[in-house]
């Protein structure tokens, strides 16, 4: 076992790896850099900055590099993360534990106090640019750099070292790992506190006097609570008590159905690391008095089908192109790329739900309303888009930048995987069709055949004062009304 694995670590050996060959040197404090995994509790890289720094005698500083321009993100996706980061960093404060908050890209915030670290831990992100981020600290830093991965339950390269064809062919490369992966370890208490440390740069406020001063894109609002999407662990923690007792039951028979609300909400809080998704699958899990089926079929979605994505833009590089799809995909929409289109959209007219599909239109309504769509209803988003696209690739582009700007969990893993879904990822060829060619193809009359959709027509037209703070009400018949994913 590694030496600064036996420095006192006890998180399993697999989540942590070195990302650079540097020593473990005299310091002021260990210097957590926290950036995925926004949360002060289930947090493995947290947990091994304060078991390394016990051992070493040396107090835990905790670093956030608040970045003013983070792609994609707008006025919606900062509100909900600092939101999040407020609850964070409190709680770590009652631990002893500062969290220094620091406007400016991330790499460079961290590098700014690596200077008086013994060492620096952080997490691990998946994405281009956080892939860069953590080179550039790793490469730049003297002091020795330990990535821990704590927002997956198996580790991305531990499950696989290839990008994987589907489902079916990371599914038993993940279970066969999850027993080791699923144990839980009681966070350590640190013995020096680090409240005392002077961060000059440290923000004190993370108020609405702070979002206004973020030059970031606010013609996209912050979902009112009125919607449930409040950010933070606390209520991270409520929305998945709530899933496990009101809606797991029924999850198994009813999570495709986009009129009952059975999806758990918690894709947001998993996006910006507010929960651990080994707390989500444990409790899951252990919810005895749920059916097997319905527990096994949340599972897949939770580990199988998320940790998916995560190897899928671990291992394509160009994961939000067009070139990141299948070679048959790409081929077969490429040879139905002029077929007459019945029905052509403009971005604008999309963006404006102004279509006229009714059910696409409440959808594109709820995505923006309320930040969240149910997975069913996502999916038939986007071939909606593709199908109403002048072209296979304007279309891709289109439903990516819709997906990012108005989805709490847009510019996600997940996200990138479910839009290329829609267009031949992590699927298989089909009956040809035009337009679609080989690739699967949804239509109104399937929805209609399943679902009671004038009963989603009814709860999205009252959920759409969400915005302006109006409370929002369940439809008859619905046992819980339309969720996110």
């Amino acid at each position: 076992m590694r030496d600064w694995v036996r420095a006192g670590t006890t998180i399993h050996e697999t989540r942590t790896r070195a990302l650079n060959d540097a020593e473990i040197r005299r310091g002021n404090y260990v210097l957590y850099w926290m950036q995925a995994s926004q949360r002060a509790v289930d947090n493995p890289a947290l947990d091994v900055a304060v078991e390394l720094a016990n051992s070493l005698s040396l107090p835990v500083l905790c670093v956030f590099g608040l970045a003013a321009s983070y792609p994609e993100a707008n006025l919606r996706h900062y509100a909900f993360m600092l939101e999040g980061l407020r609850e964070t960093k409190e709680s770590l404060e009652n631990r002893g534990i500062q969290l220094a908050i620091v406007i400016g890209m991330p790499d460079e915030v961290a590098l700014s106090l690596a200077d008086e670290a013994a060492l620096l831990v952080c997490d691990r992100g998946y994405l281009r640019h956080q892939k860069i981020w953590r080179r550039t600290v790793s490469e730049r830093s003297r002091c020795k750099v330990l990535e821990v991965e704590g927002d997956v339950v198996v580790p991305v390269d531990a499950a696989t070292r290839k990008r994987e064809w589907s489902a079916a062919t990371l599914r038993p490369k993940v279970q066969r790992l999850l027993d080791a992966f699923l144990q839980t370890h009681r966070s350590p208490h640190p013995k020096k506190d680090s409240l005392c440390i002077s961060v000059p740069q440290s923000i004190s406020s993370l108020g609405s006097e702070l979002l206004a001063q973020l030059p970031v894109d606010s013609r996209v609002p912050a979902v009112r609570s009125s919607s449930g999407a409040i950010g933070g662990t606390r209520q991270a923690l409520s929305v998945l008590r709530a899933f496990v007792s009101e809606k797991l039951p029924y999850y198994g028979d009813e999570r495709h159905d986009p009129t009952l609300g059975t999806p758990s909400g918690l894709s947001p809080y998993l996006h910006f690391g507010q929960i651990s998704p080994v707390r989500i699958a444990r409790e899951v899990a252990d919810a005895r008095y749920a059916p097997e089926g319905a527990r096994a079929a949340f599972l897949e979605q939770l580990i199988v089908r998320r940790e998916l994505a995560m190897n899928f833009v671990e291992y394509t590089p160009d994961y939000d192109r067009w070139s990141c799809l299948p070679a048959w995909a790409r081929a077969t929409l490429g040879a139905h790329a002029h077929d007459p289109r019945p029905f052509h959209y403009t971005p604008t007219q999309l963006e404006s739900a102004a279509t006229h599909d009714p059910f696409w239109n409440a959808a594109m309504k709820q995505m923006k309303f309320t930040g969240r769509l149910h997975g069913y209803m996502r999916m038939y988003w986007g071939k909606k888009i593709l199908e109403w696209s002048a072209s296979p690739q304007s279309g891709f582009r289109e439903a990516l930048r819709l997906n990012n700007r108005w989805f709490l969990d847009g510019r996600d893993s997940c996200s990138f995987a479910g839009v290329a879904w829609c267009f031949g990822l992590h699927d298989r060829p089909w009956g040809e069709r035009p337009i679609f060619g080989n690739v699967r193809f949804m239509n109104e009359s399937g929805l209609k055949r399943n679902f009671d959709m004038a009963s989603y027509l009814r709860f999205v037209e009252k959920e759409e004062p969400g915005l302006s703070g109006r409370a929002t009400t369940v439809p008859s018949g619905s046992r819980h009304g339309p969720g996110g994913s």
